[in-house]
């Protein structure tokens, strides 16, 4: 019984520390890409005014959505090999090749290399987030999956408020050019690259631990692998998973299009804040990127006995309210309003986004193919974030507002269906209960 009890404890204590390093350094990681991909953002300013380097609005725009097609074809692929290779492989070589392109483009201003940079950066970003899920999702069972990925989810917002200023610094008070935004954040990304390196790996099994879950009888883990085209057929037929697909490419347009065109969309409407003040504004969005994510899981664990989609269903239907009410709180000229509407919009939207990127996709996609599932979700938003680039420069804020209202109200009804919706992986291998502690040997699970 000692010898149990000893076991019990070494084993509790080794899975936690795991735990905790696995959620850090991949939480870091995804961070971390958000340096090298708002680096341009921060650099059109200077190049703007530098007369060596003429880029007029258009053609930034243009790399802009070059961007973020590579980064849709991106989510699409590298879910496939994140569930093939491991994210460890797929997840580090997209951060040192992110950071190799942000260098290239802060050293050599051309518009062919500006190009091919823009397309690799794509391609390396979207490593990202099917893997990191993926991984994730390994160290964490179902059960817990909702609230995890929910603290977890808050490091793209964070990394977003973070990376923006910091490469700004750089860039226009240190430097005073427009070159170091993209040198400076290829640096953090280079670290945390090397970060990752030393402290992640895949699953528990790679350091001498059991699984925190296992699959059902007919997706057991020590069954022969399956092909990576095999798994995304898998993904293809399974009907909830493209339903959330469908839906995330509904609610994507419109996180982009804040974030994009935010300051511009304030200043438009409301001109007498002045230019710094709606640059500020729209930050309260990225802001409540921070809780709506934290909020939605809990919820989905704690309330709704790890259901995503009821939490998922609720918060896209204040979103649509929230989203209804933007255009004429701007006009009613209340600057608290905006902020505190935009503030709402954020948690409102951040929460399904991550919720339906995240612990959705990775419960309905299974274990076997997560990273697949993950990938083909983000993949199918990463296509309306194109459409959230382009929509605000083609019609008038109104209209946009209401397309998005009703994207919203869509998603929101297509989920509804799916309110009763629980993943089949719950069963738990001998010696880890469902929580993922592991227990004692002959102990009740």
């Amino acid at each position: 019984m000692n010898n149990n009890a000893g076991a019990f404890a070494t084993g509790w204590k080794s899975l936690q520390r795991w735990r905790v390093q696995i959620f850090i350094i991949t939480w870091l990681a995804y961070a971390a890409f958000y340096f090298t991909r708002k680096a341009f953002s921060v650099a059109k300013l200077g190049i703007g005014e530098d007369p060596s380097f003429e880029l007029d609005k258009a053609t930034m725009a243009n790399l802009d959505a070059l961007y973020l097609a590579a980064y849709a074809v991106g989510q699409f692929t590298w879910g496939i090999f994140a569930d093939r290779f491991g994210p460890r492989v797929v997840v580090l070589g997209g951060l040192v090749i992110s950071a190799l392109a942000a260098i290239a483009m802060g050293s050599f201003a051309t518009l062919p290399l500006f190009v091919t940079c823009m397309l690799i950066q794509g391609l390396a970003q979207s490593t990202g987030w099917s893997g990191l899920c993926k991984n994730i999702g390994s160290f964490f069972s179902t059960r817990e999956r909702g609230q995890v990925l929910g603290y977890w989810s808050t490091c793209y917002a964070f990394g977003g408020l973070v990376a923006t200023p910091f490469a700004g610094w750089w860039a226009y008070e240190v430097s005073h050019d427009w070159r170091m935004a993209f040198i400076s954040s290829a640096v953090v990304v280079l670290g945390v690259a090397a970060l990752f390196f030393l402290l992640q790996r895949n699953r528990p099994q790679d350091v001498g631990l059991p699984p925190v879950e296992v699959e059902p009888q007919d997706q057991k883990a020590d069954a022969p692998r399956e092909g990576h085209w095999n798994a995304l057929r898998k993904v293809l037929k399974n009907r909830t998973v493209l339903v959330l697909g469908m839906a995330y490419f509904l609610l994507k347009p419109a996180r982009y299009a804040i974030l994009l065109w935010g300051p511009v969309i304030v200043y438009e409407r409301m001109p007498a804040i002045g230019k710094v003040a709606s640059a500020i504004v729209p930050t309260a969005f990225e802001v409540a990127g921070l809780v709506g994510p934290i909020l939605i899981g809990i919820a989905s664990d704690k309330l709704f006995g790890s259901r995503r989609m009821p939490a998922c269903v609720l918060s896209l239907v204040a979103l649509t309210v929230s989203l209804a009410l933007f255009v004429p709180t701007m006009q009613s000229g209340s600057l608290y309003l905006v902020v505190g509407l935009l503030f709402m919009m954020g948690m409102t939207l951040y929460g399904p986004d991550s919720m339906i990127s995240g612990s959705a996709a990775i419960d309905f996609g299974t274990q076997e193919a997560a990273g697949t599932a993950a990938g083909f979700v983000n993949g199918c938003g990463s296509v309306g974030a194109i459409l959230g680039g382009l929509l605000p420069g083609y019609f008038d804020t109104t209209t946009v507002f209401l397309i998005f209202t009703a994207t919203a109200l869509l998603a929101s009804l297509m989920l509804m269906p799916f309110w009763n919706s629980r993943p089949q992986t719950l069963k738990t291998p001998e010696g880890v209960p469902a929580t993922g502690q592991p227990a004692m040997a002959g102990a009740k699970t």
